[in-house]
């Protein structure tokens, strides 16, 4: 009997709690393949095109606040055991760098995202980034839906359990 085996693990990380649990069961899968984990956040260029004057400055601040919350997720996956990871940040639509670009060029076999980052709102205009990543991609898509314990997770993206990047009350 053949199992599967991915080498080559993408998770998209938005700052939600979703997507928090997929990064905690991703380090997981990539220890129990000895795959490489690769971190990917997504800085949708369209969010600053209604900025009277396209600020670079405000780009690069959110840059720089991104990268610090990308190498705490590479600590804790370091320490979790994990040697192989790495992340990039990328400018553009969230749902084809996810979904296509990110994952042809870099030979992913299995994407793994949180069920959603979007409130009811923003997934009835723009529909939800989780939802056209399983439709488009060509490797597999694991959706996460629950916790470490296989507990379904809250919806609360604001859950108090949520320790990374999760700074909004302050």
């Amino acid at each position: 009997m053949m199992l599967q085996e991915y080498k080559r693990v993408l998770v998209a990380i938005d700052g939600s709690y979703e997507a928090e649990l997929a990064f905690r069961k991703a380090v997981e899968v990539a220890k129990r393949n000895h795959a490489h984990l690769f971190l990917l956040h997504v800085i949708d260029t369209r969010a600053f095109q209604n900025v009277s004057s396209f600020d670079s400055a405000m780009v690069e601040q959110v840059t720089e606040t991104q990268k610090q919350t990308m190498k705490e997720y590479v600590d804790i996956a370091k320490r979790a055991g994990l040697p192989d990871v790495s992340f990039e940040i990328e400018y553009g639509a969230p749902k084809t760098l996810i979904g296509r670009e990110y994952p042809k060029a870099h030979d992913i076999d299995l994407i793994m995202i949180g069920a959603t980052g979007l409130n009811a709102v923003e997934r009835l205009l723009i529909g939800s980034v989780t939802e056209y990543v399983t439709r488009v991609a060509t490797c597999d898509v694991l959706v996460v839906r629950t916790d470490l314990d296989n507990q379904p997770a809250l919806v609360d993206s604001k859950h108090p359990e949520s320790s990374i990047g999760n700074d909004d009350d302050q």
